[in-house]
């Protein structure tokens, strides 16, 4: 065994309320593949595609599914949802270094700021005037915290993330490196001949519980707020425009992109590289799958999407060629249709 913590199969169905098969003191202390994990370490199965590795898995504890549990021949747990379980069990391995409490040497913090004595404040951070770092909050090297930016309890900025100007973060907000929140909307007004930037003039909220991806850019409200409920889960290199309002629970895969006042419901999923267009509004518990565009408001729950799927380049040039001509041929075709009826 290695210097990881160690569980037993008894304690991690008790602690999840899983049920246990085999024996109740098997141990494991790290985590791994189906195909790969050793006997001291646990998996998971909740891919039916993987059900064929089960049999000759290694591994001290599988977490999975009632109807594999009959492929199992060593120690298992059972949960209906293996995949969600397994995140929880994993979550147990994971390190954190430990984040000393305190303002480090190099740091600079306006007299005006408020950080709370048991937040972390990292090499080289910038909090700035009216800032404030509320209780446990952590902020890695390299951070600037803007004016009148809050950053809640225990939330925990990576490294070299920035809160431009009058953000608030919720608790327990997790931001990885690069972020950029409340910067700039793109808002420009054309006079005749050149462009008149208009004024940021709102900020933006993060609700409790959001997890904001690398290089992740979320541009703060031209008057109002733009929103993040609580819960929102953002993926990297994410775009969110000024005044966007997501709700609660939603997720974004990364490079997926949403334009201004755009309003995204509950619950919903949004596929990698999609994008989202200006002042249209998604109901609750929509999917919107990779690469698609969203060009109208989307009223019912349900799985939505666009474009061309993969084809032989040969092929899809015929095809493209073909599209140029849809119109002529759907005018041709209900001429004939006509025609037909007449007779």
């Amino acid at each position: 065994m290695s210097g990881n913590p160690q569980f037993t199969l008894a304690e991690l169905a008790e602690r999840f309320g899983l049920e246990a098969h085999g024996d109740p003191a098997t141990v494991v202390d790290g985590v791994g593949t189906l195909s790969a994990a050793t006997s001291s370490q646990f998996t998971f199965l909740s891919n039916p595609k993987y059900t064929s590795q089960l049999a000759e898995s290694q591994a001290g504890i599988v977490v999975l599914h009632a109807d594999a549990l009959p492929l199992r021949t060593g120690a298992a747990l059972v949960a209906k949802d293996p995949y969600v379980a397994y995140a929880k069990i994993a979550a147990l391995f994971e390190k954190h270094a430990a984040a000393p409490r305190g303002i480090h040497a190099s740091a600079v913090v306006s007299a005006s700021a408020r950080v709370h004595p048991t937040a972390s404040i990292g090499p080289c951070c910038v909090v700035e005037d009216g800032a404030v770092i509320e209780e446990g909050a952590i902020l890695g090297p390299h951070c600037t915290i803007g004016p009148g930016c809050v950053v809640g309890a225990d939330c925990r900025l990576v490294a070299r993330v920035t809160l431009v100007i009058r953000v608030t973060l919720g608790q327990r907000v997790l931001v990885h490196p690069g972020a950029v929140i409340g910067s700039d909307g793109f808002g420009i007004a054309f006079d005749r001949d050149h462009w008149v930037k208009l004024p940021q003039l709102g900020g933006v909220r993060i609700g409790d519980d959001c997890e904001i991806g690398a290089n992740t850019t979320i541009d703060r409200g031209a008057l109002e707020d733009t929103v993040l409920e609580e819960d929102v889960r953002l993926d990297n290199q994410i775009q969110i425009a000024h005044n966007v309002h997501i709700g609660a629970h939603t997720a974004m895969a990364g490079c997926s992109a949403v334009a201004g006042s755009a309003k995204i419901g509950r619950y919903c999923l949004i596929g990698g590289n999609a994008g989202i267009l200006g002042h249209l509004e998604l109901a609750d518990r929509v999917t919107i799958t990779a690469k698609s565009l969203v060009t109208a408001s989307i009223r019912e729950p349900g799985e939505y999407s666009s474009g061309s799927p993969l084809q032989e380049n040969r092929q899809w040039r015929r095809n493209a060629a073909r599209m140029k001509h849809l119109d002529e041929y759907a005018r041709r075709l209900t001429a004939l249709e006509k025609k037909d009826k007449g007779q």
